[in-house]
């Protein structure tokens, strides 16, 4: 058996920062890394953002082995003994602990009918694996209208690929924007040439002849060099349920990021938390709390007591449009916008029972944290309050 003073299941964002939590408390406790991917951990949002631009690949690569760490590569944790503290990975190594961290991150939702041609893009073999397509390919598919679809497409589209969107709502980002932002952002991702075939579903996706063909619930084919899938992801929470730990929408933590069992603690996309600012539960599947999740739980491991207060930010970048938002952003709320050039730039507000709830600054930068002491404020606001209240 392999022991370790603390043990990471899982080698991404949330893992890294841990580690850094770690050491800033605790310089010389061993800590071990279980890793399923083959690379070490990396930034995730450059894989659909700035490596399209002017970034080199080799950005990406966080300095976790630098930390004195074992990394343990192409590893998958299969089981969890929390009696015995213990992990063991599918080639039956067992790693002995004091602290567990869960950052086991979420796994794509698949097409219910599709080769495995298609990319569900989200790690940095995906983006290498689509790189390598373009180097040939002309034409793509991107299969849904949200976050990761939205930014696949408009990365291709950018670098010359003709692009087919097909998504099952109405618009792009229909669950997020309000019904004129997404109208727009119809108009605009057509005006860049990409053909959107929005209130459409997907049948089955084939391969033939070294391309693919993608076949609508409508009975379209398109055939294409390449097929990309942003449906979201599902938290990984095998591993916790096997070891009886409370799951529900992802592994339950407390303020200090523990979980039903006080030696186990989980962070990034698998946790389930309280947010203070929203008074309500929450997973959050973005960078930033992914690193403030993750350092704070390190911390922790290391026998400090830090609440996670931190309410997290998310962005996006759209072509030559970009955002930041926090809080809940949902197009059936109540919305304000407040447009200085409509589409282009402006605040928009989410409100229920006349309190924010979330923010998007569209192209406005350098606000998130006065819009995460609005939504925490908890106070009465309507279209008049808010107009002219977030400017950069």
């Amino acid at each position: 058996m392999k022991y370790s003073r603390y043990v990471i299941v899982g080698g991404g964002m949330a893992a890294d920062a841990a580690v850094l939590g770690i050491r800033s408390v605790d310089q010389s406790g061993t800590i071990s890394i279980i890793c399923d991917e083959l690379d070490p951990p990396y930034d995730r949002p450059p894989l659909s953002k700035s490596l399209w631009k002017d970034k080199p690949f080799e950005s990406i690569w966080r300095k976790t082995a630098a930390q004195n760490i074992d990394l343990h590569l192409g590893r998958k944790a299969v089981s969890l003994d929390t009696t015995e503290k213990t992990v063991t990975d599918d080639a039956g190594d067992v790693y002995g602990y004091d602290r567990l961290l869960l950052a086991t991150g979420g796994s794509p939702r698949l097409l219910p009918d599709a080769d495995d041609g298609v990319i569900y893009f989200r790690t940095a073999a995906d983006y290498l694996r689509l790189r390598a397509m373009c180097e040939h390919g002309k034409n793509f598919v991107v299969i849904g209208g949200g976050f990761i679809g939205s930014e696949v497409a408009a990365a291709l589209a950018m670098n010359g690929k003709h692009v087919t969107m097909v998504f099952p709502s109405n618009g792009i980002g229909s669950r997020v924007y309000p019904p004129a932002l997404m109208n727009f952002l119809n108009g605009y991702f057509e005006e860049k040439g990409v053909t959107l075939l929005a209130a459409e579903t997907v049948k089955s996706v084939r391969k033939m002849s070294g391309r693919m063909k993608v076949t609508t619930g409508s009975g379209r084919e398109i055939v294409a060099d390449g097929v990309v899938a942003g449906l979201g992801i599902q938290p990984n929470t095998a591993l916790a349920e096997q070891a009886g730990l409370k799951v529900d929408n992802g592994i339950v933590v407390d303020e200090l990021l523990r979980s039903s069992d006080r030696d186990i603690y989980a962070a990034g996309d698998v946790a389930n938390f309280h947010s203070a600012a929203l008074d309500m539960r929450m997973r959050v599947e973005h960078e930033d709390n992914a690193n403030m999740m993750g350092k704070l739980a390190g911390r922790n491991m290391a026998r400090q007591s830090d609440i996670y207060s931190h309410q997290p930010y998310f962005y996006s970048d759209l072509f030559d449009l970009g955002y930041e938002a926090v809080g809940e952003l949902d197009s059936g709320m109540d919305i304000v916008e407040d447009w200085q050039d409509p589409f282009r730039k402006g605040v928009v507000y989410y409100l229920r029972d006349g309190r924010v709830r979330g923010v998007l600054l569209w192209n406005t930068w350098g606000q998130v944290a006065a819009a995460t002491e609005l939504i925490a404020e908890k106070a009465q606001y309507n279209s008049e309050t808010l107009k002219g209240l977030i400017r950069d």
